[in-house]
Formats: C-alpha cells, structure tokens, sequence
C-alpha cells in the first residue's frame, strides 16, 4: 500500500509517497515560501491560505510522478511547525495571519503567565513546562491584548497542522502531541490545565478543539479533494502532529536513547522518553509525541536564518559556503558568534540579537565569518544535548535530519561540538517521511490489521552509512571550552543589557 506524507515547514513544503510494503519513497517534491515580511522586529507571520495553496501543489506533482499507482494510496498523514496560532472566524477563515513559532512579539505575554502562576518553576510543576514567547498560549493573550476586535472574533483555535488537517477532512480536533506545544496543557495527564486557560480568556476553552490521541485518525479525505486528486475509495487521514514529533518517528526516535538533531529553520534536538521527564529549570520542553509517549526538545531558533544571512552578505551559493567552512580551520582563529538574530529559545532571551566576539584584523574576513557562525548555532544547539544527558539520556549516537544534515562539513561540526559520532538519513525530510509512516500505522489501527510501528520504521527509515562521522577528541575540547565562552558571555552580556 502506499501512504502519503506532507510536511509545511517554516519556509518549505514537502510531501512524499511511501511504499509502506517496500520501505521505498517513490516521490518527494518540495517548494518554498516566505515569511510575511516583519512589522517589527520580533515579529513573525505567514498566511495560512499560503500553506494550503503550497501542499496541494506539492501534492499535486507528487502524484503526478506515481501515474497509475497514485491509485493505491490509502492514507495521508500530515506534519507541520509547531506552535503557531491558527484563528479562525465563525466561517472557519483565518482572522489574521498566523504568528509563528519564532515570534517573539510575545515575550511580555509569557512573562505575565509565568509570573500570574508563581513563576516558572510553579508552572512547571502544574503543566511540565515553563511559558516561552514561541508557545501559542502568550500569542493568544498577545492577541486579546492588542487586537481585542480580532481575538472576539475568534470562534475556533487551531495549529498548523489542524489546519491542514481541517482543509483534508472538515474535522477540527487536535491531537496531544501538537496540543503540549501550545503551553495550555498538562503534558504529564493530557489534559487541558483550565487555570490558564482561563486566565487568557473565561470564554477560551469553548474555543479549543476536542483532545484526540495522537496515534487514532483525523478523518477521511474530503470528496472533493479526492476527485480533484484521482485518489481511489476512502482514504484516511491521520492524526498527524508537529514537525518535531513526526521526525522523531521519521527518524527512528521511537525508543529511548536516540537523539535527533534537525538543522533546518529552526535546531532541534530530541528524544523519546516512555515516562514523562520535566526540565526542572525549564530549559528543555517536555511535549507528548505522536506515539502517545513523550518527546524531550531544545529548540533554538537561529540555524538557516543564520546561514542564510552568511550567503547573502558575501553573495555565495551552498557549494561555495560548504567550501570556506571546509577549508577554515576549528574555532575560526578565536572567532565566536552568538547567533541570536531573531531572538533566542536556548537560552529563553527573545529580544536578543547577535554578536562577532574577537574580531582582528587576521580574522575578519568571510572565511573565518562563516565558520564561526556555524559553530555558533551549533553551540547552542548541542547546550541542549549537554541538558538531556545531564537528565539521563545516553545515546550511542546523533540522527541528522533537515537541510543542513547534506552538508558533510556541518555533520563534521556537529559531531566534534557534540563530542558524539553523528549520522545522516536515507531521506532527509524525516517530518515527512514520519508522516507517511503515521498515517500507515493510524490505517492499520483503523482497519483492525495494526502493524507494529516498529516494523514500518524499521523497513522505511535508514541510516546513511556513508555519512557517519566520529568525533575528533582535540576538536571536541576546543569547542567544549568555546562553548562555555559563549554561554557566559551571553550571561553577561544579557545581564548587563546588552543583548
């Protein structure tokens, strides 16, 4: 049977067919978007009309690839950013763009919540987690706060993927796995925590979709959509979830101790946890996963922002950027980057920007520039790795996914900052290809002939052995002690006010 696998991203759609019996993707197309170009610094939207336009086109010539065979798809699963608020009106449109995962117009509203439950460690002893400007909860009550007549409009919440969801099936639910994103749940029960629901808005709750588990279906495909896609019968859709939850399981991170590092728009990293395990200083988040387990995450918010920047400024392609990095020696001639460009996560300072430490006159030139900026995100990034050993995780090895696992330089970096051998994937849109394994899963659940889910991964998800890289000892001593320049310098210089 075939399965189909769509992921809107930050800045890219995908979707991908699975072989489900071969383990085999037999299409994968991707295409680009942009953000809506910022009002204000910290602020970051896209329309949601733009995410359905992009995953019908990709669709579209994804099955235009499979001819014949785009008949013998039985499921869609669908994975999408995390976080964004969704609003939609009595007519079930958007009342407003979408602020995204990486707004940070919200910092003032997450501090209000933490400080109106006793603080961050309170609420995460109520809800698993501290509140963070990314959470879709502060953008709620930035929304009531700042354009009252938009938020009484409000009849419906939903995230990314419900909505693409809704655009699927009519259906408006959402499942654990993205709801423990929004900061409005307990992540440890599953349920709604009323209290702060309450506190945004008394009128809220009736506006949040029904909780379903994460492993069970959406719904079926809408007839029109099925016609105007020549699909065959019924095709369901499943669950679905956030983009870290299906690459977890497009990643084989569906058992303990397997971290995943995705190098996209965002950095992630992750692991699958069976018992819930809160942060208790709140640095990494604690989400349901879309196996109705548990997914531990540190989330920065500057890697392809950061690189991109890169290019632009010296006006190079990805071959000539993978060039300089490649060619310029560890630490960048004592070169260090704190690449908070549009805030940061990791650590929680919204409003920071970025800053070139050590610049000489042997330094500053592109070379060294570009390769201290990628260290720098991936500095941030691997403090999260450094946390979720600290609570215990163990693993033998780092999963790459996203654009900037292709890149053999960056693998290289990764490995040596992390001090952990790391490898990439067969296919690098692990959110996509989760989403087709989920929808798999979630199709034999329903038909009553379940397949383990470690089977279907087994046979879809591959390491690429050709990619493994181990790290170099030197290295790793060197990066582990400009990694703790470039904490306390973020420390002291967040301290003093100026970041």
């Amino acid at each position: 049977m075939l399965c189909l696998g769509i992921d809107i991203g930050t800045t890219t759609a995908k979707a991908l067919v699975l072989d489900v019996g071969r383990g085999k993707v037999l299409a994968l197309i991707r295409q680009q978007y942009g953000i809506i170009e910022a009002f204000s610094h910290g602020h970051a939207e896209q329309t949601p009309q733009e995410w359905i336009q992009a995953a019908d086109r990709v669709v579209r010539e994804c099955l235009s690839q499979l001819g014949e065979r785009r008949r013998e798809i039985v499921a869609v699963g669908v994975s999408a950013q995390q976080h964004g608020l969704v609003a939609l009106d009595a007519k079930n449109e958007p009342v407003r763009p979408a602020k995204l995962w990486c707004d940070t117009s919200t910092a003032a509203q997450a501090e209000e919540l933490n400080r109106a439950f006793g603080g961050a460690e309170e609420l995460i002893r109520r809800t698993g987690n501290a509140m963070v400007p990314g959470y879709t909860a502060p953008k709620l009550l930035w929304l009531k706060q700042n354009e009252a007549h938009n938020f009484r409009r409000i009849r419906t919440v939903l995230l990314p993927h419900d909505y693409l969801n809704f655009w699927l099936t009519r259906e408006r639910q959402m499942e654990y796995g993205d709801a423990s994103g929004t900061g409005l749940l307990d992540v440890r029960t599953r349920n709604w925590y009323r209290p702060l629901i309450d506190y945004i808005d008394e009128d809220l709750f009736s506006k949040l979709p029904a909780l379903r588990p994460s492993t069970g279906p959406s719904g079926l495909l809408r007839e029109t959509l099925r016609r105007e896609w020549d699909l065959k019968g019924e095709i369901l859709v499943s669950a679905g979830g956030g983009d870290n939850m299906l690459a977890a399981i497009g990643t084989g991170n569906i058992k303990p101790n397997v971290i995943s590092v995705s190098l996209g728009s965002s950095g992630t990293v992750f692991s699958f946890v069976e018992e819930p395990v809160a942060d208790p200083k709140g640095e990494l988040a604690l989400f349901c996963d879309a196996t109705d387990h548990w997914l531990i995450l540190g989330c920065t918010m500057n890697v392809a922002v950061a690189i991109e920047q890169i290019q632009k400024l010296f006006r190079w392609d990805v071959p000539t950027l993978e060039e300089k990095v490649g060619n310029t020696p560890p630490g960048a001639d004592g070169l260090l980057v704190l690449p908070y460009l549009r805030g940061e996560r990791l650590p929680n300072l919204p409003g920071a920007s970025g800053v070139f430490h050590g610049l000489t006159t042997q330094n500053m030139n592109a070379a060294e520039m570009a390769r201290a900026v990628v260290e720098g995100v991936t500095m941030v990034l691997a403090y999260g790795f450094k946390r979720m050993t600290e609570l215990g995780i163990k693993p033998a090895e780092l999963r790459l996914t996203g654009g900037g696992s292709k890149s053999r330089v960056w693998r290289k970096i990764v490995a040596d900052v992390f001090g952990c051998p790391a490898v990439a994937m067969k296919v690098s849109e692990a959110a996509a290809l989760g989403a087709a394994v989920h929808a798999a899963w979630a199709y034999g659940l329903v038909k009553g002939k379940p397949v383990v889910l470690d089977k279907i991964v087994r046979d879809a998800v591959k390491i690429d052995k050709k990619t493994r890289v181990d790290p170099e000892k030197e290295n790793h001593a060197l990066y582990t002690e400009l990694q703790a320049r470039q904490r306390d310098l973020t420390q002291r210089l967040a301290t003093s006010g100026y970041l």
